[in-house]
């Protein structure tokens, strides 16, 4: 099993299920495309091509976490704060999809199972993470660096115990479930830590420069409320 960069092979975990994530995949990126559209404006579409673009580049470097295991940028959070839930899923999606075509990263057979751990499963809790944190830490730069740095720590370990699942209703090799669990937890938050100090850097400079262009910024925070005037 390789935990490397919790990108699942072929022949992991067998045909039935795998097919089964597939078709789940398949119709929660259909769902995501549905609501997506409605976040897409000038500043978004421009945006969600630099995002996936990021996460591309950046899942090509991989950072060592202990001896003969290496870790990457999975996304899921990174991409939630600056894009939202439904765009972010379908950028980490694109990005999976291409690595599996172009580069074997990750079993065509698996690529439901993938899709569903990184780009729906880490971009969901992450994206509840943020808007949890972003209602009691400032919304500011600081205040989205460290929403972003927890969020991503969690989401990766969530995305890894996707897999746990997954291979529990249709693992192809005779391994302890408890092992499993608590293997990829915990080389996975050592590889979240390295996520989320990237994440936390890289949408703190983008909010310092731009806020706008942050879509965690734009839905959290309140609207100004503006005085009311009473007739005499």
């Amino acid at each position: 099993m390789n935990v490397q960069a919790m990108h699942i092979a072929n022949g992991i975990v067998n045909g039935p299920v795998s097919a089964i994530f597939a078709v789940f995949a398949v119709a929660a990126l259909a769902y995501c495309v549905r609501r997506g559209r409605a976040d897409l404006d000038e500043r978004l579409v421009p945006m969600a091509g630099l995002v996936a673009a990021f996460i591309f580049a950046v899942q090509m470097l991989n950072f060592q976490v202990l001896p003969g295991v290496s870790g990457h940028l999975l996304g899921g959070t990174l991409a939630v704060i600056l894009v939202g839930p439904w765009v972010g899923a379908l950028c980490v999606s694109t990005v999976l999809i291409v690595q599996c075509l172009l580069f074997a990263d990750g079993g065509l057979t698996a690529l439901g199972l993938n899709i569903t751990n990184m780009a729906l499963l880490g971009t969901a809790a992450g994206y509840l993470l943020v808007a949890g944190l972003l209602r009691v830490l400032p919304k500011n730069p600081g205040g989205l660096g460290a929403s972003a740095l927890i969020a991503s720590i969690v989401s990766v370990v969530v995305a890894s115990q996707g897999f746990v699942l997954e291979y529990a209703l249709g693992g192809t090799t005779q391994l302890s479930l408890p092992a499993i669990s608590g293997t990829m937890a915990g080389v996975h938050i050592l590889i979240g830590i390295g996520e989320g100090l990237i994440a936390a850097t890289t949408v703190a400079t983008v909010a310092r420069v731009r806020p706008d262009l942050v879509y965690a910024l734009r839905r959290f925070r309140k609207p100004a409320v503006l005085p009311v005037e009473v007739a005499a």
